[in-house]
Order: C-alpha cells, then structure tokens, then sequence
C-alpha cells in the first residue's frame, strides 16, 4: 500500500450506514459517488449494486481496481438489536455472574427504575471451569480436560455458535485459555472461540469479559458477511485487497476484522471524524466539531489540532436516556464521539405528557420514512423535511428516489397534528426543532464532559442530513462558522480514503514505575512492536510504518489512569524519571494537582503501528469574492421568524472557487442538500468547500 494515496490508483471505498449505503470511487481523473438504500437481510447487495453504479458510470473493468476500503455498521446493529450468535462464556469457577454484576454501582444513582443492558449470554449458558492461575503467575488449580468436554456437550445440546473464553489473570497468563480454546475447538467444529487473551489482554475482568463476549457475539456474522463480500467479489473480477475500518481510525486487514470484529464496531463514524480532521488541518482550523448525520444517527465529535479525541473504553446500547454506565462496555482503540438517535430515518411520535419525541428508533431503509412508499406509516425527521420544502421530492437521493409529499402529509397530521391539534407546518416544524435541541444538548454535553465550550469550535458538516441541520445547530451552540466539503453526503468514505493502515497492541503489566524490571518490560514492548508491525505490514505493502508507544499509569492505590508516550526503543532508568515528569504534567492538566510524594504506577502499555495518514494540501484564502447567481428559488420554512419564505436555489456543482451568497439559499447536490437560513454568508474557498458564516448583527 505504498501509494495508496498517490493519484494513479483507483480506489472504492464503501460504508454501509442503517439507511443508506455509500460509496466512492477514487480515480486518477475524479471522483465518483452514490448512495443506495441499505439491504439489511442481506448487506452485500446493496454494496454490489452500488459497485455496479459507479463502475458503469466511470466505465472502469474491475481489474482496474486496487484497494477496496470498507466500513460497516454490522456489528453495532447486531450488538444493539439483539441479532447476533447463540453465544456462550467460559470463566474461572465462581466468576460467571460478572457479567451481571458489572461494576457493582448504579450509574443513576437515585433512580430505582434505571437499567442496564441484560447480558449478550444468559446465565444458564455461561459455565464456570474449576482453573486458577494466581496473580502471580503459580498454577493452584489445572484445567481438567474431562470439565470442557462434560461443557462442550452440552454446549452441542443448547446449539451454541460461538464461545467467550474468559479467565482469571489470563491477560498476563493466558495459558489456561489457550488450552480451553485447543479443546473445544476439537469438540465444537465449527463453532467461533474468541479468548480474552487475545481479544483484550487487560485487568479489569468485567471489562475484558464483557469485550470477548461482544467479540464471540458478532463473529459468526461478521466473518459470514466478509468472506460471502469476498467471494462476490472475487466472482465479479474485483481480485484486488479488501481493508476494513477500524473504530480507532485505521485500516486493518480483511482476515484481522474476521478474528476482531468488536474493533468495527464504530468504523463508519471513525470515517467521518477522519474527513472532518483532514479538512480542520488543511485550513488550518485549531479546533472543530465533526457533525455527522445520516439516516440514523447523529454524530458528534471533537477535533483539535487536526487530531480526533481517542479513547480506549466505549459503550454500546445504553439503556437509560444515554447515560455513562448503562450500555455495554468495550475495551477498544475507538475515536471518541456521541451518537445518538437523531437521523433522517428517526421515528416522529407524541407521548404521554402530549410531547414530540423524536428517535431513537429508526425507520431506517425497510421500511424507510412514510415518503419512501415502502409500507412506513409513522412520521419521520425526513417526512418533516420534505414538507417543510428542505428536501425535493423529485431528486431526493439524486433522483433515484421518488418521495410521497401526500402520504408523509397523512402521516404527520395523523400522528403529530391531530393529536396536537396543529395544522401544517407546525408539526413538522415541531419535529425538526426536537431533533435539531437533542443533537445540541448532546454536543454541549459532550464538550463540557471534556473542560471544552461548543461555541469556540468550528463545525464541519457531513453525511445525507448533517448540511440540512447544521447552520440552525451552529445557532443554537453560538458557532459562528460552518464547513460542508466537497462529497459532504459520502463523508465518510471518503474519510476511509484518507485513513492509515495501522494495529494497536494492549498488554496490561503492572509495576511501580521505580521498581520495574525493565529486561521484562522491553521484552514485553519488544514482543507487542512485533506483533503490531506484523498485522499492519500485512496489509501497508511498501509503506513506511512508524511505531506510538505509551503507557498508562496512576497513583498508586487510584482507579483511573492518564496515558503518556514513551520512547520507541528499549527503555533506560532516565526514561523512568522522564515519564513520571510527563504523567506529572498531564495529571495537572487534568486535575490542577500533582502527588509528588505518591509512588506512581505502571498499569498497561501500548503500541501502535501505522503508516502515515493522507492530508490534503493547504487551502489558500480568497481574498475576492464573486457574486454566484441563483438558479431559481423555493419556498422553505424558516423557523426563526416562523414563516415559509423563498430561498434561492444553487447547484453545488455549478460553484467555484470564490463564489459567494447569502442565505437564504439552499445548495443541492446528489447526495445531500445545505440549508443557508437568513443571518448567513457563504463564501466557495479554493478547496470549493462551502463556508458558512453567521452575520454579527443576525
């Protein structure tokens, strides 16, 4: 993958959202793009129909073809609605309840009707095994062969497709776990075995167990899907590499994602966030909010210095109104981000307390919103659109799509306005002011969680519906700039095209930074380096890669660790004074205090290996402005004055570089439309990304 980003390869990136599945084919004359209504029962057609669009529409054979980027959203649907393997958990006798025992702590504290998740396993399919490797590493109990195959037959009676291994201290000994998983490998043909050894070699058993449970859930899915994507498209004359998008913001290889699916979980969103930084760096924005919203969900989150927030812990399916601690834990490499229920495709409906509430739930593409004629008859954010004349029901989704204005009509006034007794517009103007509050309460939350304030960032808009929204959502946040680049509807392929082919190990190994033994801990980064460098040279071809090491550490006797870099090489008694001086300077900045007389202590180590990201080149500031001339107008609702007023009509694709407007005005394109209220200037830059800016005196 040497040149994967020089301009003589063609490459096709495809990410498959709840509702729409895009595509982008990079070409050394252009780009091609298209959206095509997702398949659920059966994913790979929808990508295959698309391919079919693109190839035909830029008359390239499929061998010409050579690098296919792919993200999903599979894996995380599965997880959220229930739909994976018959899952099992092998664990340490006595530790089978952890899944349910969780944190043992209530994330609403005062609320007794508050709850979690019910565990991916049932309890009467997790078995516990009487083993026990001590924290120390010593044998006090060896496993019993006869044990596992008394479990593994009745594992054959209950029809288990896949098995969670998860033992005690196995992420520093994971010996035990091998043995289990050789074992029932033999018994169980057939049937996926996912170790926590492999899958999350960290302390902290709930989380390690949690995460190879989730892993063991969706792999049968997962590597049905890929190898069935592979043969197809093998058999259509497509023989080049297929990577996969990781939730951290790297591509792995098509054989890693089959064994690792947790670690896909957020690919799509990962995309958008790498767009969104690729555009902050090239014009030089210091901090942006990457807004992503498709036909599901919204997306939010925070870009500074060109570099996405990262984490290694995430949620999936919180239970309770979106609360931290109410989904299912998972301990992966994840760009950190808010994602909530607010999509295109997010069911309209009034409650009890006569509200409009919008999502979570969504249409998504079978049915789809009312307009689709597809057999939806609940109200959706897209109906509401469309009647409030955001959207034209003739070109919606380039024209592929035709929309029913009279029945999304029935629906809300069905739904919203007889029930609220409001006449149109008003309860589809009730229903994009929800959505557009829910998607600004959680930006606001989410930037306050991180010490930050919404209105000192840069907003970058992308995905079907996110141009539609963004410059109301500025307002409400007091952003005062929008950026909406070229393919803005595709965002997220395209973000796979700008993505680095790169692996993350993670070892737990604890020790007071004074006292390590540092022969052992380089051994231990030795081994992880190669082991990182290993999968990600598997797919980086001629690439340069280049190693982050960190680790994470605490004072000792505290519960929460701060991540610093280490030296890529082996590790000297200086090195130990320097990373206690940058743990210090971090845990000031954190938490405005330092402990200089507390031991500090090394819990897990990491080690990434990567090839360098794309980055578009600069973009140069237009000093001078012409006038660019609409195309006609159409009469659009304005929610700040209340009234249906005409806005002017511009085609994305007839502006160039320098043009400016000013709201009201909407921008069309294929795969998306930009929305310009009154109190906004627009102005093309050379990147021909649009630039919203909100008036001082609006």
């Amino acid at each position: 993958m040497s040149d994967s980003h020089t301009s003589n390869r063609c490459r096709l990136a495809v990410d498959i959202g709840g509702t729409f599945t895009d595509l982008v084919l990079e070409t050394p004359s252009g780009r091609h793009s298209c959206k095509v209504l997702t398949t659920p029962g059966a994913p790979d057609d929808a990508v295959l129909d698309g391919i079919g669009q693109l190839m035909s529409r830029s008359g390239l054979k499929p061998d010409a073809i050579d690098l296919i980027l792919h993200g999903t959203t599979l894996a995380t649907n599965a997880l959220i609605e229930r739909k994976g393997a018959r899952t099992a958990l092998v664990t340490t006798a006595g530790f089978r309840d952890i899944l349910e025992m969780g944190f043992e702590k209530r994330f609403a504290q005062y609320n007794l009707d508050a709850t979690r998740p019910a565990p991916l396993v049932p309890r009467v399919w997790r078995y516990g095994v009487d083993e026990r490797i001590a924290a120390s590493g010593d044998i006090v109990q060896p496993l019993q062969a006869d044990e596992l195959k008394a479990i593994a037959d009745d594992m054959q009676q209950h029809n288990i497709e896949s098995v969670a291994i998860g033992f005690l201290h196995a992420y520093a000994y994971p010996q035990h776990e091998q043995l289990a998983a050789e074992a029932l490998a033999r018994t169980l043909p057939g049937v996926s075995i996912s170790t926590s050894s492999e899958v999350c070699p960290e302390l902290r058993e709930y989380e390690r167990f949690s995460t190879t449970v989730a892993n063991a859930y969706v792999q049968p899915l997962m590597a049905s899907y890929l190898e069935r994507l592979q043969q197809r498209l093998q058999s259509g004359g497509f023989g080049c590499p297929v990577f996969l998008m990781q939730s951290g913001g790297g591509l792995t290889t098509l054989s890693q994602a089959m064994r690792l699916p947790i670690r896909l979980v957020e690919s799509g969103p990962a995309g958008g966030a790498i767009l969104a930084a690729d555009v902050a760096l090239s014009r030089g924005i210091k901090k942006a909010l990457a807004f992503d919203m498709g036909g599901t969900t919204a997306k939010l989150s925070l870009i500074e210095n060109g570099e996405p927030a990262r984490s290694r812990s995430f949620e999936i399916a919180r239970e309770y109104r979106d609360m931290k601690g109410s989904g299912l834990p998972v301990r992966i490499p994840v760009i950190e981000m808010v994602e909530i229920g607010a999509g295109g495709g997010s069911v309209a409906r009034v409650d009890s307390m006569q509200r409009i509430r919008v999502g979570p739930d969504s249409a998504g593409s079978d049915p789809g919103p009312v307009a689709y004629a597809n057999g939806g008859t609940m109200p959706t954010v897209t109906d509401a659109n469309l009647l409030l004349g955001k959207i034209d029901p003739d070109n919606f989704a380039a024209g592929t799509i035709k929309l029913d204005t009279k029945a999304a009509t029935q629906a809300l006034q069905q739904h919203i306005g007889d029930a609220l007794q409001l006449s149109a517009p008003w309860p589809s103007a009730g229903i994009v002011e929800i959505v557009e509050e829910n998607m600004a309460n959680a930006a606001r939350v989410h930037a306050v969680e991180r010490g930050r304030e919404a209105s000192e960032y840069c907003m970058i808009a992308f995905g079907g519906g996110a141009p539609l929204h963004a410059a109301r959502l500025a307002e409400k946040l007091g952003i005062d700039q929008v950026v909406v680049p070229v393919g803005a509807g595709v965002g997220s392929a395209i973000g796979f095209l700008n993505a680095p082919v790169s692996y993350q190990v993670v070892r737990s190994n604890r020790g007071v930074l004074g006292q390590l033994d540092l022969s052992a801990i380089n051994d231990l980064l030795q081994n992880m380096s190669n082991e990182a460098n290993a999968v990600a040279a598997s797919g980086a071809g001629q690439a340069s890669l280049y190693e982050q090491r960190q680790v994470e550490l605490r004072y000792l006797g505290q519960g929460h660790e701060l991540a610093v870099d280490i030296p890529n090489r082996a590790l000297t008694d200086r090195d130990l004074v320097d990373i206690r001086t940058s743990f210090e300077a971090r845990y000031q900045s954190v938490y405005k205090l330092t402990m200089p007389e507390s031991e500090v202590e090394c819990v897990s180590w990491s080690v990434l290996a990567t090839t360098d990201a794309f980055n578009s080149p600069l973009v140069d500031p237009l000093e001078v402005h012409n006038t660019a001339k609409a195309t006609g107008t159409r009469n659009i609702f304005d929610p700040v004055s209340g009234n249906i007023i005409a806005h002017q009509i511009f085609h994305r694709q007839q502006l160039n570089a320098g043009d400016h407007f000013a709201g009201p005005a909407i921008v069309v394109e294929d795969e998306t439309a930009t929305l310009i209220p009154p109190g906004f200037d627009v102005n093309v830059d050379s990147g021909q990304a649009l630039v919203l800016s909100r008036q001082r005196n609006a």
